[in-house]
């Protein structure tokens, strides 16, 4: 992934991620979704007391969707319209298209840690 990588990612503009969503809209594309609060929700930060450490994954799901809409006054939230249902993420802030022309949604939280993300891409990612 290029989070944190050369590719700078930029605050979310409603218009220019909803523009960047559109080529992908009913299109058979490669998705990859992930949200976690990561391994550092089980340290103990700033005195405060451990909590459980949460994850969900999936990579290179090959999805066609007829629909893509961002909403919301930021952070923001993505969703994307399914024949029979919809894939939803929450908390988004930034995004980029990367150097293999991918859209890549991510949400930081304020200590810029990676809390979710949505990429999009007509190739598989790299496993």
């Amino acid at each position: 992934m290029a989070f944190g990588g050369i590719y700078a990612m930029k605050p979310i503009a409603l218009s220019e991620v909803q523009a960047a969503l559109q080529p992908y809209v009913d299109r058979e594309v490669y998705l990859h979704l992930e949200t976690t609060n990561g391994a550092y929700a089980a340290e103990n930060l700033q005195g405060q007391a451990p909590t459980m450490a949460v994850c969900a994954y999936i990579r290179n799901a090959r999805v066609r969707f007829h629909r893509a809409v961002i909403a919301g006054a930021g952070p923001f939230r993505a969703g994307l319209q399914m024949e029979i249902g919809w894939i939803y993420a929450e908390g988004l802030t930034d995004w980029e298209i990367d150097e293999h022309g991918r859209l890549l949604l991510a949400g930081h939280d304020v200590e810029g840690r990676l809390a979710v993300a949505l990429e999009l891409s007509f190739t598989p990612f790299h496993v």
